[in-house]
């Protein structure tokens, strides 16, 4: 395949994606799309001016082509770099192709509020997957011990008490505003956009859809899930 028909089939390719992306009015040109997709859609945004150079790129192709003579021959480099955007935008990388760091360790909901504060002391983790007969039913973390902690003392109750508890006690209803739950099939795009739309959100529990949790991501993941959407890594 020529670079000028490999460079039109990505083109297009994603073009297509980018109008699956787009949810306002009317029909934008491609270039209207990148603007409007760059603020929002990460490879979009990255690659912004490379994609604008593209669509004139793709103009001079597609006008100017007589018969079997190609006026305007992408260069290697261009040819590579636009295949690569479009497989970025159409086949984004899996949360489970992304590597954990270390095992994810958990409690029972009947395991005490101290075993779940020595695990987190031991680990360094800061959430901590809370399981009722194997399945996974919230978060417990250094902050809502700490604040949970403080309340029973307000309350005239004892520290020994309170770390007695149930780790499941700290379970709230509320809590579901503060982790997200995806699956290893979800794309890593799906986890930065969870973070964007909720500044509170303190994890993403991975899930591998059979209950099972084998990743927390936070906030501090941002930058490698980012250059995972970036091809970098």
């Amino acid at each position: 395949m020529s670079n000028a028909l490999e460079f039109i089939s990505a083109y297009n390719e994603i073009d297509a994606r980018m109008r699956s992306l787009y949810r306002g009015k009317g029909t934008p040109g491609f270039s209207d799309l990148v603007r409007r997709l760059a603020p929002v859609q990460s490879a979009v945004g990255k690659y912004e001016d490379e994609l604008l150079a593209f669509a004139r790129l793709r103009n001079a192709i597609v006008h100017n082509t007589t018969g079997d003579k190609v006026i305007a021959e992408p260069t290697d480099e261009a040819t590579a770099l636009i295949v690569k955007i479009a497989k970025l935008l159409t086949a984004p990388p899996k949360l489970s192709e992304l590597k954990s760091k270390a095992p994810v360790v958990g409690v029972e909901s009947c395991d005490s509020v101290g075993t779940a504060a020595k695990l987190i002391a031991k680990t360094g983790y800061s959430n901590l997957p809370v399981y009722k007969n194997g399945r996974f039913i919230g978060i417990v973390n250094n902050r809502s011990i700490v604040r949970s902690l403080g309340e029973a003392l307000m309350r005239g109750e004892s520290a020994d008490g309170f770390l007695d508890l149930e780790a499941g006690a700290l379970i709230g209803e509320g809590d579901a505003l503060y982790f997200k739950v995806l699956k290893e099939s979800d794309s890593v795009e799906d986890a930065v956009d969870a973070f964007a739309e909720n500044r509170r959100l303190l994890a993403v529990v991975v899930s591998d859809g059979k209950g099972a949790i084998k990743k927390i991501l936070t906030p501090h993941d941002l930058p490698r899930l980012i250059s995972m959407l970036d091809g970098e890594i």
